[in-house]
């Protein structure tokens, strides 16, 4: 059981004051040694005073998480909590949204906020979850709460990677990594999140080599250093950097291990998003194995249907058809996928632009050549509105093989050309330059 004493000095210590700082004009130096040595009881008005110069509440000085407010809320937020792990988003951003977070601990408050922001990325409410988080990681950074910050930019650097802001992902996870180097505090599970989150931002950026390197210094601290559930997420993204340089074996190796590790600890958000992505490899690996990646995708969909984002579930979807469709069930292929395209709705996305061209392989299989034209159309017409990035180069490229699949030479070579163009390779001749100086000599 702490005392108020206990509370007085862990809230000074967190906020990195002395006694004197903390007795200001105030109080002496001695009044605060006999308050935090229980000598002396503080009034409410003296509580007062120091809460707020400890940024907490007079409550949570006198009582503790036992204060009515305090208990309170935190019973509200784990509530929210299991609504998120329930599927239940909307609810759980209703109940965070109907407290009253002024008077309770700047520490439950964060608490609280993370877990709204962390409902509004499941809803795909992306502008909402940043604006939440951009001031909660700066107060926290304020105190400074190293660890804290870092499950913050977390968060942040993900929901600007949904985004497609990679400047900014980049940007808010080096500052944070920096900040965690400083603080001795590399190879905790903390720091090997973040930096494993921040790599896969270097791979949409288009830095490649960047991003293998990196990836290789974070596997051996992750050995040296982490905990299971830290090096199981460097191994993920260690995964998705051998991914984008087609290295599908050693990406598959390292999902392997990754999924290893994470099966280890608690359930949570991470394990079923990675049992998709290891179907994704399965599919692309020479041969495919279609069966093992509906097992990965049967294993991961209540966890995704429970937990991930209208993102998610697209994604476990799509990459469902296509192993149907490799299997030869044209009906199931098509369902899900359409199902895929019915929950992204009409806004433009790559997921979308992705789904698309997965239904144009499903009608071209079924002999519906103009249907599969016209879904091949709404892919690269989707494509046109967005951001070029590393993913939307591999989508154009996939466009292309099915135009050059179809004998449409000049639509392949416009969509291989984007391709090219959006992986970071433009022109190697001005456009306006005659012809007759293309060649070699000129």
């Amino acid at each position: 059981m702490t005392t108020i004493g206990d509370r007085v000095r862990e809230a000074r210590l967190a906020s990195g004051l002395s006694q004197t700082a903390l007795a200001g004009n105030a109080f002496s130096p001695s009044y605060i040694s006999l308050i935090e040595a229980g000598h002396r009881e503080p009034t409410d008005t003296a509580l007062g005073v120091l809460a707020e110069r400890l940024g907490t509440t007079l409550e949570f000085l006198k009582h503790g998480e036992d204060g009515p407010n305090e208990a309170r809320t935190r019973l509200e937020v784990d509530y929210a909590r299991l609504d998120l792990a329930s599927g239940d988003a909307a609810g759980a951003a209703r109940r965070i949204d109907a407290l009253d977070l002024t008077v309770v601990t700047p520490v439950l408050r964060v608490e609280a906020l993370t877990t709204l922001a962390c409902a509004h990325e499941v809803l795909g409410d992306l502008e909402t979850a940043i604006t939440l988080l951009e001031p909660l990681l700066a107060e926290t950074r304020e105190r400074p709460d190293h660890l804290r910050a870092a499950s913050l930019t977390t968060a942040l650097v993900g929901c600007y990677l949904e985004a497609g802001d990679l400047h900014r992902a980049v940007e808010v996870g080096e500052g944070t990594l920096a900040e965690l180097d400083a603080a001795d505090l590399l190879g905790t599970d903390e720091h090997l999140r973040l930096a494993s989150t921040v790599l896969w931002a270097y791979v949409e950026r288009g830095d490649l080599l960047y991003a293998t390197h990196r990836a290789a210094e974070l596997v051996r601290l992750a050995e040296s250093l982490g905990t299971p559930r830290g090096r199981g997420s460097v191994y993920w993204n260690a995964a998705l950097v051998a991914e984008q340089r087609r290295d599908y074996e050693l990406a598959q190796r390292y999902t392997e291990r990754a999924l290893a590790l994470l099966s280890e600890g608690e359930p949570d958000r991470d394990l079923p998003r990675l049992r998709v992505n290891y179907a994704w490899l399965l599919l692309r690996s020479e041969p495919a194995d279609p069966r093992a990646a509906l097992e990965q995708i049967d294993r991961a969909e209540p966890g995704v249907s429970a937990v991930g984002s209208a993102l998610d579930i697209a994604r476990l979807q799509v990459e469902r058809s296509r192993a149907h469709l490799l299997l030869g069930d044209e009906d199931a292929a098509e369902a899900d996928v359409r199902r895929a395209l019915d929950g992204l709705g009409d806004s433009p996305r790559l997921e979308s632009a992705t789904a698309h061209v997965a239904l144009g392989d499903v009608l071209d299989a079924r002999g519906d050549h103009e249907g599969a034209t016209a879904s091949f159309k709404w892919a690269a017409d989707l494509l046109g509105m967005m951001a070029a990035t590393r993913y939307s180069a591999g989508v154009w490229r996939d466009l292309g093989d099915r135009y050059l699949r179809r004998g449409d030479v000049d639509a392949a070579a416009r969509a291989f050309d984007r391709a090219l163009r959006e992986a970071g390779f433009h022109p190697s001749v001005p456009t306006g330059a005659p012809r007759e100086t293309w060649a070699l000599g000129g």
